[in-house]
């Protein structure tokens, strides 16, 4: 596994950007919730050790991980963010619906930063457990949300 031998919450601040002039949205997936939670606060406490103000960080919730491009193109074209950070997670379960799920939350944000000027993070969790998805939002490989707000950050910059 790529996560086996990196904790995602560790970044060197002297290497990123300031986040304090830049406007963040963060499009939450209210299906896992412990997971998506854990993923969010993860985001939220970088984006803030890395300067970024409070009132900048702009949250919405969309029920499943599936619905996270549609709230991130509207996020795009109504709060003037710099970058998005699109937060899910999904769980293979018995049949193919994970696959679907996965493929199309995928292809969904991948278009979004291809057709706009706005970088969207992917902070989907598409792991076979739940002790994989706790131990990638804040367990013992880290927060993928820590390492998600960091790829934010940069962009942000790159596109500014």
């Amino acid at each position: 596994m790529a996560t086996a031998t990196k904790n995602l919450s560790v970044y060197d601040k002297a290497t990123i950007p300031n986040a304090k002039n830049f406007r963040f949205g963060i499009v939450v997936s209210e299906w896992n919730t412990k997971i998506t939670e854990g993923l969010f606060h993860g985001a939220k406490e970088a984006l803030i050790d890395c300067g970024a103000i409070e009132e900048n960080i702009i949250r919405w919730d969309v029920p499943g991980s599936f619905e996270l491009t549609f709230g991130s193109k509207k996020m795009i074209a109504t709060q003037k963010v710099h970058a998005v950070i699109a937060i899910g997670s999904v769980i293979q379960g018995e049949t193919k619906h994970f696959d679907f799920v996965c493929s199309a939350t995928a292809q969904g944000i991948k278009d979004l930063n291809v057709t706009t000027d706005v970088p969207v993070i992917f902070c989907v969790l598409t792991d076979n457990t739940m002790q994989q998805a706790i131990d990638r939002s804040g367990g013992i490989h880290g927060n993928k949300g820590t390492e998600a707000a960091i790829a934010a950050i940069k962009m942000a910059a790159l596109g500014h």
